[in-house]
């Protein structure tokens, strides 16, 4: 039953690296070649959408963690999972003091009503992103390294 709970906890998690990987050096690179307004709706749509998911992903996943690291306590590479879930607290929080309230700013935001410093508060989102991205790459790795 452990296994089985490491496997999906590591595919749900993994999954999440994915989506964010691809937010950070797929997406955001394709929707700032568009045109302006078609940049910034493309952003506004993106943060609505994912803006929806991502949270109960987070939590989620942190959920499983957790679950992982208590039903597995005494198992060897117990404390990559508690770092793990560790980091992925970090990352929760980072997205609710740093990133969710750019994003629900920005997901608001049309041509005729977005601030005229939008790109710039749309590239502290990409910093923190950033950030973000490495913490729970950092985090699926212990995971991966858990299960060996």
């Amino acid at each position: 039953m452990l296994s089985t709970l490491e496997v999906i906890t590591t595919v749900v998690v993994g999954l999440m690296v994915g989506v964010e990987f691809s937010v950070a050096f797929v997406m955001n690179p394709i929707f700032n070649a568009l045109p302006e307004d078609s940049n910034q709706q493309a952003h506004s749509h993106g943060g609505r959408m994912l803006g929806a998911v991502m949270p109960v992903w987070y939590i989620g996943s942190l959920v499983l963690v957790a679950v992982w690291a208590i039903a597995g306590w005494h198992h060897e590479g117990t404390g990559l999972v508690v770092t793990a879930a560790g980091l992925l607290i970090v990352s929760v929080i980072m997205s609710i003091l740093l990133l969710v309230p750019i994003n629900n700013q920005g997901k608001t935001w049309t041509p005729e009503n977005r601030p005229a410093d939008w790109k710039e508060q749309m590239n502290r989102w990409n910093r923190y992103h950033y950030v973000r991205v490495a913490v729970i790459i950092a985090a699926f790795t212990l995971l991966v390294a858990a299960l060996v």
